[in-house]
């Protein structure tokens, strides 16, 4: 998996490529824990996502809880794929999906 990062001042943009699966996930979980200290909004852009487990899922989760605490975390750019999982697992109503 790449993971394009970007930082701009106190926002930080997560761009994962491909499938967030039980391999993948704890690549992201580092990506974000590693860089997520004085931000106070985390974007994942996941405009070149394919699919999401569970493990994503709970790397999500996890980031959600962080940023509730210091700003906002918002999820970009999902496909139909992503969306559906989103939805079905109730994430539509945890996370703010654009």
């Amino acid at each position: 998996m790449n993971i394009e990062k970007k930082i701009n001042g106190f926002e930080l943009i997560i761009k994962p490529e491909g499938r967030i699966d039980t391999n993948t996930a704890p690549l992201l979980e580092t990506e974000i824990k590693e860089n997520i200290n004085g931000i106070q909004i985390l974007v994942l852009d996941f405009d070149t996502v394919t699919y999401i487990s569970s493990a994503g899922l709970r790397v999500l989760l996890a980031a959600q809880k962080i940023m509730s605490k210091q700003g906002k975390m918002v999820i970009r750019n999902a496909n139909e794929t992503v969306g559906e999982v989103f939805e079905i697992t109730g994430f539509t109503d945890i996370l703010t999906i654009e």
